[in-house]
């Protein structure tokens, strides 16, 4: 990685872990330690917020640059030489750590919950960069697994080879579905690949072959693909996903450089969606967070909780 944009990143609050890999504590972490308030996945699915990694195996690399992406979209660094699965893993554990140190001071962290913070054991493979462009991903799942985490991996589907030939599967795998049809994926998402939208079609017919749990996730931009639920409806049925998560952009980080507050759609916006899409899918309502501006649709194929 490049020295300024190493030193960019950790002025932001990231920890560089090796050439390419990065953690960085999520804002529902320090609530949940702080004042006992908790991540909507925590709600949703069980994992505990205050033991969650959230980190990028690819800090500095993507293949969108999405106008409603909060994170920074200035790096466009080839990686010559890729670290190996089980130092990014020992790395970002380590990193974590010297991350959620500072908490033990603060006299409202509960001691209990700082010491279970060292000891994470749900890792969100998010973060930034596009995670299924780093080759060993299925190795870097399995070391992760074998340390007894569950694994949550975000991708935005473009890379359907990546995720065909995983030799060990995350617990949850999250699709970005972020646009109802190609002409508005091109738009919002900004793809740097020509065949980005058939490449996240393979990657929904893909789906139902896959021994997971599956999400389609749809980030909701107000004035750009608010709405459409009978094509974002057929996706998922076409996907057979076991959960769909339509959740409200908010304007944060770099997107502000590109959206305004206008396209933050309401909390009762985004109900409206899920409602709708309930109609469409069959599938039901199983739980919301205003503070996010998130729904979840079930299928009920699959427990809510791991």
């Amino acid at each position: 990685m490049d020295e300024s944009l190493r030193a960019m990143f950790e002025k932001q609050g990231y920890a560089i872990v090796g050439n390419h890999s990065a953690v960085k504590t999520c804002h529902w972490l320090r609530e949940s330690m702080i004042n006992r308030r908790v991540c909507y996945k925590q709600s949703f699915f069980g994992i505990e917020s205050h033991r969650c990694l959230q980190m990028t195996p690819v800090a500095n690399v993507c293949n969108h640059r999405c106008l409603y992406c909060w994170r920074y979209q200035g790096a466009d660094d080839i990686i010559k030489e890729w670290d190996d699965p089980g130092s990014i893993v020992e790395g970002t554990i380590e990193a974590q750590r010297r991350l959620v140190s500072g908490f033990k001071g603060d006299p409202r962290c509960d001691k209990g919950m700082w010491k279970e913070s060292r000891d994470p054991n749900q890792v969100a493979i998010s973060l930034t960069g596009e995670p299924t462009m780093y080759p060993y991903l299925g190795e870097l799942i399995a070391e992760y697994k074998r340390k007894g985490f569950t694994t949550f991996l975000v991708t935005n589907g473009t890379i359907p080879r990546t995720l065909r030939e995983l030799d060990t599967l995350p617990t949850q795998l999250y699709i970005s579905i972020d646009a109802p049809n190609e002409s508005i994926y091109r738009k919002l998402c900004l793809p740097k690949v020509r065949d980005g939208w058939k490449k996240l079609m393979e990657t929904i017919d893909l789906l139902p072959s896959l021994d997971t749990r599956t999400v389609g996730r749809h980030t909701l931009v107000k004035g750009h693909n608010l709405g459409y639920e009978e094509e974002y409806a057929a996706l998922d049925i076409r996907g057979e996903v076991d959960f769909i998560e339509p959740k409200g952009y908010v304007f944060v980080g770099y997107s502000r450089e590109r959206l305004s507050m206008d396209n933050m759609p309401s909390f009762e916006e985004v109900q409206d969606f899920a409602s709708m899409m309930s109609e469409l899918t069959g599938y039901g309502i199983a739980g919301s967070d205003p503070r996010s501006r998130v729904v979840l649709l079930s299928s009920g194929k699959k427990e809510l909780h791991l």
